[in-house]
């Protein structure tokens, strides 16, 4: 009887499940427009409080980053702008509003640091990559793969030689466009998740040659600097910045995009 009691409990859950995940959905849409309402009538601490409600409800999106990111800047609050316009970027590589608004907040931080220039045939790579967003590559790669091989199937059944022939080569060319999306999302999907990058949230943050505090200070950096991470020692971490100066700085220093 007990066990009957705990299955038809966890069929209950089951069968509700699809409702609850409907009211989380219809949450996170309501909190969605309650920002953009409170945006507009210029009250940015309510806008940015409701977007950060969606996203601690697990709805991750470049334009909920993104338009945190706008209710941060219009506060002045330059290190988190930055920080939610580098992880909408993340999740919409290319987009011409998420970089112009990116480097306007990146014109206002006390470092301007000189990217050492990349070699051209790495940024093309990177550009070609990033063409397309990793969500819509997906859709792509599931459109042209089912379509492809539905090419393919028909071809076994028609007679006629110029059907047949157009079915070939369509669902060739169909999957051939599918694998060419799956390794551009392969190699997005991997630089995204091997590359560790954070923004400095301190002040003045000093970046020592060790990983403890009697090291000697090499430099320091201010808040809203973008660094990369190469490795962590405890309570510390190794950076290294655009112009390729590194060095170890406390962990509390810095919030990871």
């Amino acid at each position: 009887m007990r066990n009957f009691f705990k299955y038809f409990l966890c069929a209950c859950l089951l069968l509700m499940m699809p409702f609850y995940v409907s009211a989380l959905e219809v949450d996170a849409e309501a909190l969605l427009k309650k920002g953009n309402e409170a945006y507009a009538k210029n009250k940015f601490n309510e806008a940015a409080l409701a977007y950060e409600r969606v996203l601690d409800a697990g709805y991750e999106s470049a334009e909920v980053y993104y338009n945190l990111g706008n209710a941060n800047y219009k506060m002045a609050e330059l290190p988190e702008a930055i920080l939610n316009y580098e992880k909408a970027l993340k999740l919409n590589p290319g987009d011409a509003d998420i970089e112009l608004n990116l480097q306007l907040a990146n014109s206002k931080i006390t470092d301007r640091i000189e990217a050492v220039p990349e070699f051209f045939l790495n940024r093309w790579w990177k550009d070609f990559i990033r063409l397309i967003p990793l969500a819509t590559l997906s859709v792509f790669i599931v459109i042209c793969s089912i379509a492809g091989f539905i090419s393919l199937i028909a071809y076994l059944y028609i007679t006629r030689i110029w059907p047949k022939k157009m079915t070939f080569y369509g669902g060739v060319t169909l999957l051939s466009f599918a694998l060419l999306f799956w390794m551009m999302a392969a190699a997005q999907s991997h630089e995204l998740n091997s590359s560790r990058e954070g923004i400095v949230f301190s002040g003045a943050a000093d970046v020592k040659s060790g990983p403890a505090d009697r090291q000697k200070t090499l430099f320091v950096v201010h808040e809203g600097t973008k660094v990369k991470i190469s490795e962590q020692d405890n309570q510390w971490i190794k950076i290294v910045l655009a112009n390729g100066n590194g060095g170890w700085i406390r962990i509390t220093d810095i919030k990871t995009i």
